[in-house]
């Protein structure tokens, strides 16, 4: 008996999955590199990039109808990769920049006091949970997990990161006012002075 051919819903399906694990895997490799590297010149546009990549993901998942898992429990996938390491790393790469604020809520406006650093573990966490699922053929729970924590936390985290290094950015190039005492914005200055430019 033949197995059933595979049909073009089904077809554009595993595209779409494979398509995400993809996105969550290169942007897991490039921040362990970027920590690992631990050049601070170059970090702020590698980093623009990869948050800028791994959100157009998130945005793709947060459109599609809510994924719905197999299990009313998470199948056991082993423990959370460690992430003290890159945590340490990045906060020591992004010292003069790494405190910031943002609104987590637009719609409750609240003030957040936070760190790169933080948030940039954070979301690997989320990612890398997802991907754990994932790779162990958890496909239905992994995409779940990447839409659910999309909506309920690294999408949020991701932006407000994604404007801070702008704002950052948008210091060094066009001299814009901001509000930031004078020691982190001459440490703004000095980290994006010999920075290359990232390619695409």
């Amino acid at each position: 008996m033949k197995d059933d051919p595979v049909t073009s819903d089904q077809t554009e399906k595993i595209r779409f999955e494979e398509a995400i694990a993809d996105s969550v895997t290169s942007f897991l490799l490039a921040l362990r590199e970027i920590a690992r590297e631990g050049n601070g010149s170059q970090a702020i546009s590698l980093l623009l990039l990869e948050i800028s990549q791994v959100l157009l993901a998130g945005a793709r998942l947060g459109a599609q109808t809510d994924f719905t898992p197999r299990e009313e429990f998470q199948p056991d996938v082993g423990p959370e990769a460690d992430i003290d390491e890159l945590r340490l790393r990045l906060a020591e790469m992004l010292e003069g920049v790494d405190a910031y604020t943002f609104v987590f809520d637009p719609y409750v406006p609240e003030v957040v006091q936070s760190r790169l650093s933080d948030d940039l573990a954070s979301i690997a966490i989320d990612l890398e949970n997802g991907l754990r699922h994932f790779r162990a053929g958890n496909v239905d729970e992994a995409l779940w997990w990447w839409q659910f924590s999309y909506v309920n936390n690294w999408g949020n985290l991701a932006g407000a990161a994604l404007n801070a290094l702008i704002t950052v950015v948008a210091h060094d190039r066009f001299d814009t006012d901001f509000d930031a005492d004078a020691e982190q914005v001459e440490v703004a200055d000095e980290m994006l002075g010999s920075a290359p430019t990232a390619q695409p």
